[in-house]
């Protein structure tokens, strides 16, 4: 279908926008990723070229996200063991292999697992990555090199960084940090992309400052060293940027990890990214899930083969995207496009951005994904949830993501376990579905949890114009979490025309005050 000329022109004004937040992003997450600083600008071009013309989320932006740093860090220095070209070669292996499986979820239409994962571990698993990477960043936006560790023992170290941090190094960093904190703030800026301001700021400092040219200066009694390698380094052009994967260790139990990593937490982030980013859409589409994970699959894997980073579809790209109003996939597209114009004809100029600059972006958004509000949130919802929250952090910052993962789950069946519901019954489908006219009514029996989540979601996601009215009676229902209640409200906003009522909440007693917090029947 042809798209109208005003709804290109939005799109082009959108997909421009967006660039100038992705560029920096894209460079910085490259970085902090072990991976050249042009994987991650190589990734948002085939993101936003080539795959938004494959996918159905209309309005979601493609490229690298913060929340795979740390598996592409981790899979860059296990398989490199201390060579980081062999290792990032080695990563890109794991990346065709993730993306395989990942085409292989979305053929077989199996990518709506994602969507019933339960969000107190989805947060917790982003959390634990947020204060990862403010740990790894916080050396490079203050200058100190040769920074190592585990994260936790990085966090440690934060005071002896600041003691030894480059001042000059460190000016940029913070101004950086401070653009992108108090920006928004600014009555009038509020829509202006912070980032590329900060570039703006730094960029002609660094020039000043001679970060360009080898040299050492002398404060407060102090000799500091400063020159290129504090710059982002660059090949000259794009064919020069292309690096083609090594999988002569492909089979060893390493790389198998970190495969199941991108592929689980790749899918698991995109997807959840698509369904928040279609309940910002304007026009309420609604993507079709498998159909963008096998897009996602596709643009991984030529990604992986050409030396790109992991790809998914971006939250907070994407809402700028929304923000700057976008009406369809040619803003994506546009996005994409000023970055391969941008990065073919001005390398030089990327060039001479500090390191420590995107390291304050970097910086940035882990204290946002480990914001204290995600813990507060959690605490709301109820104690319960708090435990999974802070299980699932906590277990991934002393562990991986994997892991971290994998006990949050088992946290949360422990507790449907010791609230009474019983392990065959988490796994049945708790509904009978009747249809009367144009209502339809569901009526839960027993546990209604995450579990045994999907086929309820598949019933409620097939709503048609045809039903006005979808009754849901947990009137027989044991037990109803959390997820459960939180999912269903959101495919609730995704119908034409049917409205969701619910009965039978107040025969449950709930775990807080929240709406959506885990409630259960209470045993005579």
């Amino acid at each position: 279908m042809t798209q109208p000329t005003h709804s290109l022109r939005a799109d082009a004004l959108s997909g421009s926008l967006v660039f100038l937040i992705a560029l920096p992003l894209c460079l910085g997450i490259s970085m902090a990723s072990g991976f050249p600083p042009i994987a991650g600008v190589i990734t948002a071009i085939i993101g936003g070229v080539m795959v938004s013309f494959l996918g159905s989320a209309e309005l979601t932006i493609k490229g690298p996200a913060a929340g795979l740093i740390v598996i592409a860090l981790g899979a860059v220095n296990e398989l490199g063991m201390g060579d980081p070209v062999l290792g990032y070669r080695r990563a890109l292996a794991i990346g065709v292999v993730a993306a395989i499986i990942q085409i292989v979820i979305a053929l077989t239409r199996a990518g709506v697992v994602a969507s019933v994962m339960p969000p107190s571990v989805v947060h917790g698993m982003l959390a634990a990555i947020g204060v990862i990477i403010i740990a790894k960043q916080t050396p490079v936006m203050l200058g100190v090199q040769g920074a190592h560790g585990e994260p936790l023992e990085m966090l440690m170290e934060i005071p002896a960084y600041l003691m030894e941090a480059n001042p000059e190094v460190l000016l940029v960093g913070a101004i950086s940090l401070a653009t992108l904190v108090f920006l928004p703030f600014i009555p009038g800026l509020k829509k202006v992309p912070a980032p590329m301001v900060a570039l703006l700021l730094t960029v002609p400092l660094g020039l000043a400052l001679h970060f360009s040219e080898d040299h050492t200066y002398t404060l407060a009694h102090h000799t500091y060293a400063l020159g290129p390698t504090f710059l982002v380094q660059l090949p000259g052009n794009l064919l020069d940027a292309v690096t083609f994967p090594d999988f002569s260790m492909i089979t060893s139990p390493v790389s198998l990890k970190y495969i199941v990593m991108f592929a689980l937490v790749g899918s698991i982030e995109s997807l959840l990214s698509v369904i928040a980013v279609d309940s910002m859409d304007p026009q309420h589409r609604v993507s079709d899930l498998n159909k963008d994970l096998l897009a996602t699959g596709v643009g991984n894997l030529l990604c992986a083969s050409i030396g790109g980073l992991p790809m998914i579809s971006e939250i907070v790209r994407s809402k700028a995207n929304i923000d700057s109003g976008a009406t369809s996939h040619w803003a994506n597209f546009f996005h994409g496009l000023c970055l391969l114009f941008f990065v073919a004809l001005l390398p030089g100029l990327l060039q001479q951005i500090p390191l420590a600059a995107l390291a304050a972006m970097l910086v940035y958004t882990g204290a946002r994904l480990a914001s204290p509000s995600e813990f507060r949130h959690a605490w709301e919802i109820g104690v319960d949830q708090l435990v999974v929250f802070l299980t699932t952090f906590l277990v991934t910052l002393a562990t991986d993501l994997l892991i971290g993962v994998g006990v949050g789950l088992a946290i949360k069946i422990v507790l449907h376990l010791a609230r009474g519901a019983r392990p065959l019954e988490m796994l049945r489908s708790p509904v009978v579905v009747e249809q009367e006219g144009n209502k339809l009514r569901l009526e839960v029996h027993g546990p209604a949890v995450f579990t045994n989540l999907l086929p309820v979601r598949r019933t409620l996601s097939e709503v048609g114009e045809e039903i006005e009215e979808v009754e849901l009676d947990l009137g027989a229902a044991t037990l109803v979490d959390h997820t459960f209640l939180e999912k269903v409200y959101l495919v609730a906003n995704e119908w034409p025309k049917a409205k969701l009522t619910v009965l039978g909440l107040d025969s449950l007693k709930a775990a807080s005050d929240h709406p959506y917090a885990c409630r259960r029947r209470e045993v005579a």
